[in-house]
């Protein structure tokens, strides 16, 4: 067994506090990785409150995790120690449905879907259809730690041109963007509309400039509108219904990157006919769409979950092409639950990252 330490949360009314636990060393197939950075997401916050009722506790978050191969296991092929590499939403899934075998792990059908980085099988035993756990373990624990211990099939190789912390947050936010913009087709020329300009929208708004789209980002915060033009990228204020109705039927493909419930029917009107509009940053139930603006141009209103293991790589070897990444402020672990405050405050530009060398130095003291 390796000794670990790491920031767990044990109800959902506590803050994040140090937790000395235990991993299993590394299998066969397995590698062990000395965690150098973990991104905070948004997800980090909703799994710890409990905000969608599947938390297991003790929550320890964490799945924009880079860091530094320490072993391998006798059949690794693909690692080396040394290596740094990087782990995102996921650490297994089924291997053997349909999306599966076609690449889609993030769409597993197995009995308990995919093994999260953290918080256990997306689907728990006692939901699932023959009551059996296939990952044998209802938790996990994720990259808020000092190591983490996961299988060759789902590591990264993060580019020796994207500085580590950099990489960290693509391994989410970047993946949960470029995902559905690969997946419909955004191309040069296209016009996208980016609602919501946070940690998902700031990377949607890089990457579909870097794809050669015309960019037009919708926020509710004027203090992001020097941001926008220092991107290159234009911007309109959610609630500026001139400009709204000045944009109708102009976008070939809009990304809702909100992390809440909110309404997307002002901007279906934005579509043009036969085109699409993708919500990627709420899992809540969102206000019921209008179907006769959607029918009456046959416009798409739909959804994506991250991204597979391939287009996690691809995004990464996409970002060090192309010289992008999120925009991050590096903090210390002793820091994190202020950073949740000011995450659901609204006060972060845009994506914390955490320099997991200061979990290290209070575990030495």
């Amino acid at each position: 067994m390796i000794n670990a330490i790491g920031y767990a949360a044990k109800h959902s009314y506590s803050r994040l506090k140090p937790l000395e636990f235990e991993r299993d060393e590394a299998g066969p197939s397995q590698v062990e990785i000395e965690v150098l950075y973990c991104g905070v997401c948004h997800s980090d916050i909703h799994q710890v409150k409990n905000e969608w009722s599947n938390t297991v506790y003790p929550c320890m978050p964490g799945h924009e995790v880079v860091g530094r191969v320490s072993r391998t296991g006798a059949d690794v092929t693909a690692h080396a120690v040394g290596d740094v590499v990087g782990v995102g939403c996921m650490i297994d899934s089924c291997r053997h449905c349909e999306p599966c075998e076609a690449g889609d792990e993030n769409y597993c059908e197995g009995p308990n879907s995919w093994l999260a980085t953290y918080n256990g099988p997306m689907v728990s035993a006692k939901k699932a259809p023959d009551g059996h756990n296939m990952y044998g373990r209802d938790n996990t624990y994720g990259g808020y730690s000092s190591v983490i211990v996961v299988d060759q099939d789902f590591v990264l190789k993060i580019p020796a041109t994207l500085r580590p912390e950099v990489a960290a947050p693509i391994l989410c936010a970047g993946v949960t963007t470029y995902s559905p913009m690969k997946h419909w087709g955004v191309k040069a020329g296209d016009r996208v509309g980016v609602i919501g300009f946070g940690g998902l929208g700031d990377m949607a708004a890089k990457l579909a400039k870097a794809m050669g789209a015309e960019v037009t980002v919708f926020t509710t915060s004027k203090d992001k509108r020097d941001e926008a033009a220092r991107l290159g990228v234009q911007v309109v204020m959610e609630n500026d219904e001139d400009a709204l109705k000045s944009l109708k039927s102009s976008f070939d493909f809009m990304l809702s990157t909100i992390p809440e419930k909110h309404d997307v029917n002002p901007f279906v009107a934005l579509l043009k006919r036969d085109r699409t509009l993708v919500v990627v940053g709420a899992l809540e139930p969102l206000a019921p769409i209008n179907n006769q603006a959607v029918a009456f141009s046959r416009k798409s209103v739909g959804g994506s979950l991250i991204g597979s293991i391939a287009d996690t790589q691809e995004v990464l070897d996409f970002c060090a092409e192309h010289g992008i990444g999120p925009d991050i402020e590096v903090i210390p672990i002793q820091q994190i639950n202020d950073a949740y405050q000011q995450v659901e405050d609204g006060d972060v530009r845009f994506r914390y990252v955490i320099d997991m060398a200061s979990l290290q130095a209070e575990h030495a003291s």
